[in-house]
């Protein structure tokens, strides 16, 4: 008989405590195609269980300590097993005990003694459920892996892997509405690339993205995970620094324009001011804005500030 259309040689547990049905049970599964692990009672079966990870169970009701209904009961109940398939096997053929092994989760039945052939079928079509369900929980994962990688790129810069407007306008009037109900200052940073078109058409848009790509990278590496930095446009990018007041938040600014300004650049000694540099504007919620819109105008109008005192510098006030 042919065995089901599987990715790997099913495995399949033999659970009894009579080491001749075992053996049975073994011979023809084996003639079948099919591997087998045992089990000679009920609290066995659950750690082999864990251990084999097989993709059936056939499971004897009647046994010691922990009978068949109680074992199977069990694997249901357990969210890493409950999709693995249980034949229980059994010599009563009473409507009870068929309703018994329902109530415990079991997915078929089979009376000793076995016939062969019956077996075989019971386990092939069973076998081949779980298959179908296993590739439609691929599909579901691969599923909510591309969204996932969708969501992300839906709010992520592709060039520098920061974060994009998008994301930033949502995140910091969530992280002001927190700052309001708590009482927290929320810092908002705004970087801009001395001379950045200059840098461009000297030295061409691939030379450029190198460096928008080594201060993102400088950026992220250097702020906490509860920051979050974002490439606002073009050379222009802005760090929302949650529940950090003015002097924390020029820290951190510092801490970045000396990092840029040290970190060298291919080109940047031909830059008007021999370096390749940042701006930096900073604001901060609720002493200087109320709102979102409000305080990015603020940090703006500060970088714009930074700009006209010469570049390379930090204005807060």
């Amino acid at each position: 008989m042919d065995q089901p259309t599987t990715p790997h040689k099913p495995k399949i547990l033999i659970v009894d405590d009579i080491p001749v049905n075992i053996q049975l049970l073994q011979n023809y599964l084996g003639s079948g195609g099919y591997q087998t692990v045992t089990a000679s009672n009920g609290e066995e079966a659950l750690a082999r269980v864990k251990e084999t990870r097989p993709d059936m169970v056939l499971l004897d009701v009647m046994m010691p300590k922990l009978d068949g209904f109680e074992t199977c009961r069990m694997l249901k109940k357990n969210e890493d097993t409950s999709y693995i398939p249980v034949i229980m096997v059994t010599a009563l053929n009473e409507l009870e005990d068929k309703i018994k092994g329902i109530e415990a989760g079991a997915d078929d039945f089979i009376s000793k003694p076995f016939n062969r052939l019956e077996l075989l079928a019971r386990v092939k079509s069973l076998l081949r459920v779980k298959f179908l369900h296993d590739q439609l929980q691929e599909k579901v994962t691969q599923l909510e892996l591309a969204k996932e990688r969708l969501r992300e790129m839906a709010v992520t810069d592709g060039l520098t892997q920061l974060y994009n407007y998008r994301y930033f306008r949502e995140y910091l009037d969530q992280e002001i509405r927190r700052a309001a109900r708590h009482h927290f200052f929320v810092s908002l940073v705004m970087v801009d690339i001395d001379f950045f078109k200059h840098y461009n058409d000297q030295h061409g848009h691939p030379a450029g993205d190198q460096v928008l790509r080594g201060i993102a990278k400088l950026m992220r590496d250097n702020i906490r995970s509860i920051d979050v930095a974002v490439r606002y446009g073009g050379e222009e990018f802005v760090m929302v620094l949650p529940e950090t007041n003015r002097s924390q938040a020029c820290v951190v600014a510092e801490k970045i324009r000396r990092m840029v300004e040290k970190q060298r650049f291919p080109h940047e000694e031909q830059q008007p001011n021999g370096n390749l540099t940042i701006s930096v504007g900073l604001a901060v919620f609720p002493e200087d804005a109320t709102e979102g819109e409000e305080l990015i105008k603020k940090a703006d109008l500060r970088l714009y500030i930074a700009k006209g005192q010469g570049r390379n510098k930090v204005v807060s006030q």
